[in-house]
């Protein structure tokens, strides 16, 4: 799924994308995620449907991250949350990406994984997802327009591979991040997913940290939505879920 655009005083422009739950319904019949949102951007960005961190200032051809699939704890209202990594998006219009989905719908928690090359619609995979499942996932330029995005389930032991092309990619940003989808009417209700934890977050081959990212907290008005916590050396971080 996808969604978002980078800076507050940009104008946005989304357009929908249909989302797919491996175990049961979708939540809705047209969420996304994408680039960044109503970004304020300082050291410590302040966004509404981003949390967690991305590096610019340099020209982007990878991204990686591990982590493990957050339970999502349900009540009666639908939300949604998605755990990815990515190329772009912060700045730029598109997003190469791919990840994983915990809604809550019905009182039920969703779990999927998708790939997207934002604005295109996202492909959900049929795989099941759990919570506590360890995932890995890439995302890689080759040149003329082509990428290469790999997403696995390392407990489950499934792995998608998928290549496909990007006319004049930015290659702006490198991002891990945790985000509340939107709908065509803007950023949806985000999922109770507790804490979700990335581990070995690199771009360019080298850990994330060291391009000194921007860490980004989820927040609409004076709601504080998620906060992601300080990244090690090596590019690992949490993200703590605050408010739907």
């Amino acid at each position: 799924m996808s969604s978002a655009r980078r800076w507050a005083s940009a104008a946005l422009a989304l357009s929908g994308a249909i989302s797919a739950a491996v175990l049961s319904s979708p939540a809705s019949a047209a969420v996304f995620n994408g680039n960044v949102q109503g970004l304020s951007h300082v050291f410590h960005s302040t966004s509404s449907n981003w949390s967690g961190y991305a590096a610019t200032g340099s020209r982007f051809t990878s991204v990686s991250a591990t982590w493990t699939q957050p339970s999502v704890s349900c009540g009666s209202q639908t939300t949604y949350s998605s755990f990815w990594v990515g190329l772009d998006g912060d700045g730029s219009n598109s997003v190469e990406q791919t990840g994983t989905e915990a809604d809550c719908s019905g009182g039920r928690p969703v779990y999927s994984s998708w790939y997207e090359m934002y604005p295109k619609y996202p492909v959900n995979f049929s795989n099941a997802v759990s919570p506590g499942d360890v995932f890995h996932a890439s995302v890689t330029y080759n040149g003329s327009g082509k990428f290469t995005l790999v997403l696995s389930d390392q407990t489950k032991g499934w792995s998608h591979t998928i290549s496909s092309t990007l006319n004049n990619p930015a290659l702006a940003s490198a991002e891990v991040i945790a985000e509340a989808p939107s709908s065509s009417s803007g950023v949806l209700p985000l999922a109770n997913f507790g804490t979700a934890n990335f581990s070995a977050s690199k771009a360019n081959g080298s850990s994330l940290a060291t391009f000194s990212p921007d860490k980004i907290t989820m927040a609409s008005g004076s709601t504080t939505k998620a906060v992601p916590g300080s990244i090690s050396s090596g590019g690992n971080f949490s993200v703590a879920w605050k408010h739907s």
